[in-house]
């Protein structure tokens, strides 16, 4: 039986925030690969190593983890004023599929520097040292995102002292603004409140915070769904039916938000929405052995992506974080404490985080303007990526 030779793809794999995946730029593609469709997921999902039913991975890219399970395409910019158009794909592990639904917020962060890197970024616009701002145009979401990208002797800055929770290793601090992160199309609020109650099989009414910032994204009560808010990840994903009921929990939050139909459809849609419970500060060990304290944090939030609890915190859920804990009266809001606020630091599995958003109530509706966070990004490695040539 003959079997077409592999074919290898310039890619690089970068780190951005608490994630990491594999970059391309469109151009680099295979040509059937460079319009939407399915030769450029079956592309993906072999590049990733996905579907794989052992859930490892272990021929392909990725690391078995939402966190570790993506891919980029950089291209040249669709719109005025920005340096490049960034578009996300997560990768299911086990099914065959690539979600297109949303933003990574995380390798968000090490876009800027890709976009530097690839020639993206007039070099004019480079300086030799200082920082470099790369307007980026996420696609998936339509919005604008800044970098702000730190760059020494006319290169990136990569290595430097700025630590992170949920990554080892300090690195260089990227400054990321997302601008207007609300959905344009809607409300940020879809059904039009800052508290509903939602009726979920086996639950009964939950009150819930259901928002459209950064990535559509649920807030229940910790208290309500019995936890605390202290939880690691072990607590939640090694217990099967805790999982199931915060997929049931997403997908008639999904409903009544207006993102699918059908609780049947929240199957092919799991980069979108998010679930995530809230609390009130309190002492935690960190999953590192750190010791959080009360008085170091705001609020307490544990978030769920791609079915799984998140090892620290998704860098779009942040931004969900931060433009909800500035509205009064919302559930994250009310953790943190209420009242008006500019900014948050919250409590993740991994650590803490301060993230700020500024919000403002116009003619009875809340809109951002924008969430700003700080995270560091850096390359892993570079050159080509192979796939067998019979995959697409």
């Amino acid at each position: 039986m003959t079997h077409k030779p592999q074919i290898k793809i310039p890619a690089t794999y970068m780190r951005g925030g608490t994630s990491k995946g594999v970059f391309f730029r469109l151009k680099d593609l295979p040509e059937a690969c460079q319009s939407p469709g399915e030769a450029r997921d079956k592309l993906l999902l072999r590049v990733i190593g996905s579907p794989d039913p052992y859930q490892k991975q272990i021929d392909g890219m990725g690391g078995a983890t939402s966190s570790t399970s993506k891919t980029v395409i950089l291209a040249e910019p669709t719109q005025p004023d920005h340096d490049v158009d960034y578009l996300f794909g997560q990768v299911s592990i086990d099914k065959p599929f690539v979600d297109w639904s949303g933003n990574c917020g995380n390798l968000t962060a090490a876009v800027g520097a890709f976009a530097i890197n690839s020639g993206f970024v007039a070099k004019d616009r480079i300086p030799e040292n200082g920082t470099c701002t790369v307007r980026i145009w996420q696609a998936n979401i339509k919005k604008t995102i800044v970098a702000h990208v730190p760059i020494t002797n006319g290169e990136v800055q990569e290595t430097g002292d700025f630590e992170l929770d949920g990554v080892t290793f300090p690195a260089a601090e990227v400054q990321v603004e997302f601008m207007d992160p609300a959905d344009g199309e809607g409300s940020m609020f879809p059904t039009g409140n800052l508290v509903d109650d939602l009726e979920v099989p086996g639950e009964g009414t939950l009150k819930a915070t259901m928002i459209n910032a950064g990535i559509p994204t649920i807030f229940v009560n910790a208290g309500d769904i019995g936890y605390k808010g202290t939880e690691l990840q072990d607590d939640i994903n090694s217990d099967p039916a805790a999982l199931a009921r915060f997929e049931t929990i997403r997908a008639h939050g999904a409903v009544k938000m207006g993102l699918i139909q059908n609780i049947e459809e929240a199957a092919n849609r799991q980069h979108t929405p998010k679930v995530a419970f809230v609390a009130k500060p309190s002492d935690y060990v960190s999953s590192s052995g750190k010791s959080i304290g009360a008085e170091d944090v705001d609020v307490l939030v544990r978030a769920l992506s791609m079915g799984k609890l998140h090892h620290a915190m998704m860098g779009t859920a942040a931004v969900a974080i931060a433009t909800a804990s500035a509205v009064p009266g919302t559930l994250v809001n009310l953790a943190a404490g209420g009242g008006d606020r500019t900014h948050v630091t919250f409590g993740h599995p991994s650590g803490t985080l301060r993230v700020g958003a500024e919000a403002k109530e116009v003619d009875g509706q809340w809109t951002a303007t924008k969430a700003i966070m700080s995270r560091s990004a850096r390359v892993l490695m570079e050159g080509w990526v192979r796939v067998p040539g019979d995959s697409i």
